[in-house]
C-alpha cells in the first residue's frame, strides 16, 4: 500500500523520532521541520500541505536508483542533488520505504560524526 502524503511525513517524523539523541526544529524557515543528530540535518519534513513531501541524505548510489525506480522520488529539493533525495506520496512509497529511508539518512550522518559526539559515545 502507498503511503498518502500526510502518512508519509508522519511515518517519517516517528522513524526519526525513535532514533537515539534525535532533535528537531524549525532553524531555517517557519515550514521546514528539521531533524537533527548532534547537529547534524538527517531528515527535513514540509509542513505545506499542498507539498507533503520528505528529504534525507542518501549514499550517491542509491539516490540514482531511487530516483529510476520511482516517479515520486527525485534529487533533493534546494538540497545537493547527489545526496539528497525528497520523497512524495505515490506508486511504491511505503511505510517501509520511508522508515528505511529515514534510518538510512540518520546513519550516515552518525557515520560523519565524530566518535566522541555518536550517540551512546557518552
Amino acid at each position: 500500500m502507498s503511503a498518502a502524503g500526510d502518512r508519509l511525513q508522519d511515518t517519517a517524523r516517528q522513524a526519526a523520532l525513535a532514533l537515539p539523541d534525535v532533535s528537531h526544529g524549525y532553524p531555517f524557515t517557519p515550514g521546514l521541520d528539521v531533524y537533527k543528530v548532534a547537529d547534524k540535518v538527517f531528515l527535513i519534513v514540509t509542513d505545506d500541505p499542498d507539498d507533503q513531501i520528505i528529504t534525507v541524505k542518501c549514499e550517491p548510489e542509491h539516490a540514482r536508483a531511487h530516483v529510476r525506480g520511482y516517479a515520486s522520488i527525485t534529487p533533493g529539493r534546494h538540497l545537493d542533488k547527489r545526496h539528497w533525495i525528497s520523497l512524495g506520496p505515490g506508486p511504491g512509497i511505503t511505510e517501509r520505504l520511508v522508515t528505511d529511508a529515514v534510518e538510512d539518512s540518520y546513519d550516515l550522518a552518525v557515520e560523519r560524526l565524530p566518535r566522541r559526539d555518536r550517540p551512546g559515545a557518552r
